[in-house]
């Protein structure tokens, strides 16, 4: 008999902790939202290993509102009010231990810091790079010139071939970064040159198992680093049920940002003029190196520079690639070739002294209204980065009229947001022109627009 009252006993208890509190007495129970993703956080995770989670929120937000409830902790939001109290000025929230799964040789960056602060800190050191005035002229725009101008001439080596974009767009995008970065010659690539080494770098990127081990080491890490860091026998037993296959992703373009480092400073200890004769990301980040800046502020180690600038070679990668393919590819659609049509005579117009090797000098790009509406419309409909940006806040809060407990990981995304039709109408179209109608209507949209995330954690790639 005691025996069946402790059980029953424990089944209520059970009850009450994982049906009861969750579903009617927790304060986040009177978000709206499914009552199977209140329950358990595995019901948004099958959303996850399937790759649907960012449609799936999307369609609840369509049928709950701006404000839905898609774990036992977590909620996702989408309209101004909550981005402003979640991703403003001095919110107080911060970043979740999700970042931290792109940490680079042990070390925390700029995309990885918890805090404002430490983010700050190290933003002060490299964000001038970033500058719109920077990129325009100078050293960055006779590298992005040179590497397009090397892309056009790949393409024209094709003939009328077809020609696989998604891999060359990439090779592009980290011949670009990588001279960037580290300068052309302690780690740029050479890709669009036929490098086959450098090309292979970008294998563990294009190969689609990758999202496998981004789903295992997003919901089980204890099992993930279990899995890969197992050796002799019980290695060769588990290899064939990986997520993904070693060498895993960023392996080898983590392997060759640190080899890139290591040669920086070799020549940089030897050599101080390599500083100022070599422009990069690496030059602006070698002062605060602690054999360099003994003992001022924002002293740095080798792998934080290290980690900090193949951070920067990891997002800038897909990102451009793909947002390039969605482009070309949107403006091949029969439907948009007037957008096509209009976007070659606005580039046809560019006066001759304005380009250098058949290529239009970037100073004359920026100045291309047309072609900026055709950009800006890829980025809304087509986000290289459309998935939630989760934040938490150690004290509880309101957002939107709900009560938020501390802790609770909260979230939006460009997806969503890109896709308010009160905002955007027909916002599945890709239309440029929208972004040309009235002054107040663009006004509103461009609040709406998140591609690049806002407040001190923006994407300094923004210019």
């Amino acid at each position: 008999m005691l025996a069946l009252l402790l059980l029953v006993a424990s089944l209520v208890a059970g009850a009450y902790h994982f049906v009861v509190e969750p579903l009617y007495l927790n304060p986040k129970s009177k978000i709206p939202g499914p009552k199977l993703y209140a329950l358990t956080k595995w019901r948004l995770a099958m959303d996850d290993y399937t790759g649907s989670r960012t449609r799936a929120i999307h369609a609840l937000h369509l049928k709950y509102g701006p404000m839905i409830r898609i774990g036992p902790d977590e909620v996702h939001c989408n309209n101004l009010n909550a981005l402003r109290t979640i991703y403003g000025a001095g919110s107080g929230f911060e970043r979740t231990w999700f970042y931290r799964m792109f940490d680079v040789y042990g070390k925390q960056n700029l995309f990885t810091f918890h805090t404002v602060k430490e983010h700050s800190e190290r933003k002060k050191l490299v964000a001038n790079a970033y500058s719109k005035s920077l990129m325009l002229k100078g050293p960055a725009a006779r590298m992005v010139q040179e590497k397009v101008s090397q892309y056009m001439s790949l393409i024209e080596s094709h003939g009328n071939q077809p020609h696989e974009i998604f891999s060359s767009l990439h090779y592009f995008s980290i011949d670009a970064i990588t001279y960037f970065l580290y300068g052309a010659k302690y780690g740029g690539t050479s890709a669009l040159g036929g490098n086959v080494q450098h090309r292979a770098l970008l294998n563990d990127i294009i190969d689609p198992t990758r999202r496998y081990l981004s789903w295992f080491a997003v919901h089980l890490p204890t099992l993930t680093k279990w899995l890969y860091t197992r050796t002799g026998l019980t290695e060769r037993i588990i290899t064939p049920v990986l997520p993904m296959q070693k060498p895993t992703t960023y392996t080898g373009i983590r392997k060759h940002a640190l080899e890139a480092y290591e040669s920086y400073q070799s020549a940089a200890q030897n050599d101080a003029s390599v500083v100022s004769t070599e422009p990069s990301i690496m030059s602006r980040l070698w002062p605060s190196h602690e054999s360099v800046n003994k003992s001022g502020k924002n002293v740095l180690d080798s792998l934080d520079i290290a980690s900090e600038c193949a951070d920067h070679l990891l997002a800038g990668i897909d990102t451009t690639a793909d947002t390039l393919m969605f482009l070309i590819w949107a403006l091949s659609r029969p439907q948009n070739h007037h957008i096509q049509k209009r976007l070659i005579e606005e580039v046809r117009a560019i006066p001759e002294d304005m380009i250098g090797d058949g290529v239009p000098k970037l100073e004359a790009i920026d100045k291309l209204p047309y072609l900026d509406v055709v950009i800006k419309e890829t980025l809304r409909l087509y986000a290289p980065l459309p998935a939630s940006e989760p934040r938490s806040i150690g004290n509880p809060c309101t957002i939107d009229g709900y009560s938020v407990p501390a802790g609770t990981t909260v979230n939006m995304s460009p997806y969503s947001l890109h896709r308010n039709a009160d905002v955007f109408p027909e916002p599945l179209k890709f239309d440029p022109d929208r972004w040309l109608g009235p002054a107040e209507q663009v006004a509103v949209m461009n609040r709406w627009f998140w591609a690049f995330s806002s407040g001190g954690r923006m994407c300094i790639g923004l210019q």
